[in-house]
C-alpha cells in the first residue's frame, strides 16, 4: 500500500496533495529559473576521496575493536585455565574470587567496611 497523500505543515497552514503533486512542484522549483547543473568532476572526487578516508578510518577503529574482543576472549580463557588449574590442586576458587576482588579495592575502604562488619556481628551476638 502507497503512499496515497502528503500534507505540509507551516506557519500559514497545511497542504494536502498526491506524492505526485509534491514531486512535480519539488521538480519545478529545483529548476526555476536556473541552467541545469553541470557535473563538477573536482566535487565528485572531493566527494569521494573523503568518503574513501573515513571508510578506511571506520574500518581502522572496527579491525582494532575485534582485535581487542579477541584478546580479551584470549585472557578470559587463560584466567580460566587458571582457576581450573586451582581446582585441581585443591583451593576454593570462590574463596580465590574473593580475595582478588579485595584487592583490588583501596585498603582504607576495605578497613572501614571490616570494622562495620565486626560491629553488626557483635551486636547480632555472632562474634
Amino acid at each position: 500500500m502507497g503512499v496515497t497523500a502528503i500534507t505540509l505543515h507551516s506557519d500559514g497552514g497545511s497542504v494536502t496533495a498526491p506524492p505526485a503533486a509534491f514531486e512535480a512542484a519539488l521538480e519545478e522549483l529545483r529548476t526555476a529559473g536556473k541552467p541545469p547543473m553541470k557535473p563538477d568532476p573536482e566535487m565528485d572526487a572531493a566527494k569521494s576521496h573523503a568518503y574513501a578516508v573515513h571508510a578506511d578510518e571506520l574500518r581502522q577503529f572496527v579491525e582494532q575493536f575485534e582485535q581487542l574482543e579477541a584478546e580479551k576472549r584470549d585472557i578470559a580463557d587463560q584466567q580460566k585455565d587458571v582457576m581450573a588449574e586451582a581446582r585441581a590442586r585443591g583451593y576454593d576458587t570462590t574463596v580465590l574470587r574473593k580475595i582478588i576482588a579485595l584487592r583490588k579495592r583501596d585498603k582504607d575502604d576495605l578497613a572501614a567496611e571490616e570494622a562495620i562488619l565486626e560491629i553488626y556481628k557483635a551486636a547480632l551476638g555472632m562474634v
